[in-house]
């Protein structure tokens, strides 16, 4: 092909539309949306983990407690890594969990009844 030759046919070819090129931009801000989500959810899960690991640092003897089996007991002691509850009054019952089994801690307000 003969340089003329390119020269006519890149001055008989139809102009690009506007949208044609569009396709990049669109690509962009869908990434730019997934990664703030992804940032988001993170931080989100990041933040709970501390406080569930204040949670856990801060628990003491004499505070009501529920599992992740949803067993409520008052804490007796708390070692390292294993708490040990009593989980009734009358016989005196006590069971020995590990600190990664407290859900939560119940409050005063709650009762014994979980919150849904």
């Amino acid at each position: 092909m003969s340089i003329l030759q390119l020269l006519a046919d890149s001055a008989t070819t139809q102009p690009v539309p506007w949208w044609a090129n569009q396709g990049n931009v669109f690509m962009l801000l869908i990434f730019a949306m997934l990664m703030y989500f992804v940032f988001t959810s993170s931080r989100t899960k990041r933040k709970d983990q501390k406080k569930r690991d204040d949670m856990l640092k801060n628990m003491k003897r004499g505070d009501r407690v529920m599992t992740a089996g949803g067993i409520l007991g008052s804490v007796v002691e708390v070692r390292d890594s294993e708490v040990l509850l009593k989980v009734d009054e009358s016989t005196n019952t006590k069971i020995k969990f590990s600190r990664d089994a407290i859900k939560r801690v119940v409050t005063e307000d709650e009762g014994s009844t979980p919150a849904k």
